[in-house]
């Protein structure tokens, strides 16, 4: 799973083809971090046909708020750059993830 960050989420999500979901996480964010290793299970499930990278909201904010991230735990799923479905709060779990994904790949 990728580390996303203010220097190469342009590259690796704006700018890539096919399909990028990011994590947006938080240090504090508890849900967050107990979500996490069902992400990463799912990052090796989906392997090869989807890119999974986590953002760390906390290191960027800007970032995250420019994304229209307000908050926490979201997953947002990208195609070609653009967003096309997000999964929040109650919807942020392993299965909403995985439907999430299905219903676009």
């Amino acid at each position: 799973m990728l580390v996303l960050d203010q220097n190469n989420f342009e590259q690796e999500v704006l700018q890539s083809e096919g399909y990028v979901l990011v994590d947006y996480w938080g240090d504090s964010c508890a849900p967050c971090l107990a979500l996490m290793p069902d992400v990463e299970a799912l990052a090796a499930e989906y392997e090869g046909k989807v890119k999974f990278g986590k953002l760390n909201t906390n290191q960027a904010r800007r970032l995250a708020i420019s994304q229209k991230v307000l908050g926490l735990p979201t997953i947002i799923l990208y195609k070609d750059g653009q967003k096309i479905a997000d999964a929040t709060k109650d919807r942020a779990t392993k299965a909403g993830i995985k439907e999430m994904i299905e219903a676009h790949i």
